[in-house]
């Protein structure tokens, strides 16, 4: 290995994994029609995870495979739910049964233009372990 790779990475080099502004078309809500209808979410993951391993070896066993999270995500946004909370959570839960180097997780859904009678943009739960 090249030293200079090696250089300052005695300790471990912990890296943020960002998967960002995932799109997915859900039936989470409480009213009927969100049931029936469904609506758009966004989510967000951001990861903290030692990837000194990867680092040196360039091999996607020695970090979080970012397809794999996403599969991941899709998953459990199938899964219908009342509250954006409930999903938030379950989504955390996985990840960190899944993954369990992750030393820090946030998860953010997003539910788009939820039906508050007015215009916003979108209502938003922030999850961390």
């Amino acid at each position: 290995m090249d030293r200079r790779m090696n250089k300052g990475c005695e300790r471990g080099i912990t890296t943020k994994i960002v998967l960002d502004a995932m799109r997915f078309h859900a039936f989470h809500g409480v009213m009927s029609h969100e049931k029936q209808v469904g609506n758009e979410f966004e989510v967000s993951l951001t990861l903290e995870v030692d990837v000194t391993a990867a680092v040196e070896s360039d091999r996607i066993v020695d970090t979080v495979n970012y397809a794999d999270l996403y599969a991941l995500v899709k998953d459990e946004m199938a899964i219908p739910s009342e509250l954006i909370e409930h999903v938030g959570g379950r989504i955390l839960k996985r990840v960190k049964a899944e993954y369990p180097s992750v030393s820090r997780l946030e998860v953010r859904v997003a539910k788009l233009h939820p039906p508050v009678g007015g215009v916003m943009k979108s209502a938003e739960v922030v999850l961390t372990l």
